[in-house]
């Protein structure tokens, strides 16, 4: 086994299990109903507006009626590159595909996926240049462009088809979205590819795939010119609520949606456990942390963010959020201990408590973690004379190394726990 394998895992409670080897498919389901909306994320790496909305969908929106399924990062390893396709083009291979190509398995899930009977509409998610308008006005509002567009491939599907009529809901999501445009240049329209008889290179794509098995498809295609992310995750969302709407999908979310709110729900990558045993909030982590212990081996890395992921490169691992590099993490080897004690107690600012494994302790002057026999306590950042073991120890702020601080704002530091030099767990200190 390569030593930096690891393993990728999205945690939320009120998510359903999947058992898809290559796809994260995140499910919030009512058990009384067999009409679902499946969103598709991320087949082009560097489209970030449609697998953000994907992933703000999944942890932001709580599903009341009907169903609603999510595949928020389809090309995850395209999306950690920022790149259309490091395989080729994943939106051409749904017609064909050759059994080398390492894009095959992908492209089989997600055709199981779509054909499933409990899909009833499926929202092919992307970022488009330009803005889309019949007329030609430019490079940027012309017939040639795709942004600000819902896409489809023709204008009905077969007539007893639930939401078969295309064309008909596509305009009714237009119409309703340019009632709430941020500028009126942002303007959604529907365009109509014709695939069948104008478009072989659509004919290779998802939503043909989807139509030509008799599944209502759209693309959402946000345009690339917009002028920041949020935009971008704006007028997905915006689309989206409007589909489910019309399926009679109804939900509530967490926030107002504004591109003020929605950039602020960007940046919030959350957090990365590791092994069960270390646990870091990622929203304001330095861009480098050195001396990580870790297994050699078989790591698990969960992530409270669908988007997130790993990658090994040169024996250390890169976080990413999506096609943002969050941090690198240089490994420390270490074997886990099996049986180790999960609580201990501290003196905080004077006052013993008793903390949990992985806890945050929240400290004004100083702290010391109380001496327990068979245990040692390293503090990342204190320097310590003669002394291998630093529990029974005062140590405030002004004792740490800035350098060995978690956060930017050097505000929190590692506390180690090891047995007989196997590690236990990490707890962070933050000086308030």
């Amino acid at each position: 086994m390569n030593i930096f394998a690891v393993k990728i895992i999205f945690i939320a409670l009120f998510l359903s299990a999947n058992a898809h080897a290559n796809i994260q498919l995140i499910k919030k389901e009512n058990s009384d109903s067999n009409t679902t909306l499946l969103i598709i994320a991320g087949v082009h790496g560097d489209e970030p507006g449609g697998y953000f909305a994907a992933s703000i969908l999944a942890t932001h929106y709580d599903i009341k009626s009907n169903n609603l399924w999510i595949v928020p990062n389809l090309n995850q390893k395209s999306i950690q590159e920022d790149s259309r396709g490091i395989n080729g083009d994943m939106n051409r291979k749904f017609s064909a595909i050759k059994k080398d190509d390492k894009d095959a398995d992908i492209i089989k899930e997600i055709k199981g996926i779509i054909l499933s009977k409990n899909v009833s509409l499926v929202l092919n998610l992307h970022d488009g240049h330009g803005f889309y308008r019949k007329e030609n006005n430019g490079k940027i509002f012309n017939p040639t462009a795709w942004g600000q567009t819902c896409v489809i491939d023709q204008c009905k599907l077969n007539q007893n088809q639930p939401f078969g009529n295309l064309n008909n809901i596509a305009s009714i999501v237009k119409d309703n979205m340019n009632k709430k445009l941020i500028q009126k240049h942002h303007s959604f329209n529907v365009k109509n590819t014709k695939t069948k008889f104008d478009d072989e290179e659509m004919q290779l794509s998802l939503t043909y795939f989807a139509v030509t098995n008799n599944k209502p498809a759209f693309a959402i295609e946000s345009s690339k010119n917009l002028s920041s992310l949020s935009q971008k995750v704006f007028y997905q969302l915006l689309a989206i609520e409007e589909f489910m709407n019309i399926m009679e999908i109804s939900y509530t979310k967490k926030f107002k949606l504004n591109e003020k709110n929605l950039s602020k729900i960007i940046k919030d990558y959350g957090t990365l456990g590791i092994n069960d045993n270390i646990l870091l909030n990622l929203d304001n982590i330095k861009k480098r942390l050195s001396y990580i212990p870790i297994k050699s081996e078989s790591n698990e890395f969960k992530f409270s963010n669908p988007l997130g992921s790993v990658k090994s490169v040169n024996g250390k691992f890169i976080v990413y959020i999506g096609n943002q590099m969050v941090t690198t993490l240089e490994p420390q080897f270490f074997k886990g201990a099996r049986d180790y004690a999960k609580n201990f107690d501290a003196i905080i600012d004077g006052k013993t408590i008793s903390f949990d494994n992985t806890s945050d302790i929240f400290v004004f002057d100083d702290f010391n973690v109380i001496e327990r026999s068979g245990y040692r306590v390293n503090v990342i950042g204190y320097s310590s004379t003669n002394r291998k073991n630093e529990s029974g120890i005062d140590i405030s702020l002004k004792d740490l190394s800035r350098r060995f601080s978690i956060d930017n704002n050097d505000k929190v530091y590692r506390v180690e726990f090891y047995k007989n030099d196997e590690f236990c767990f990490m707890s962070k200190v933050h000086f308030k």
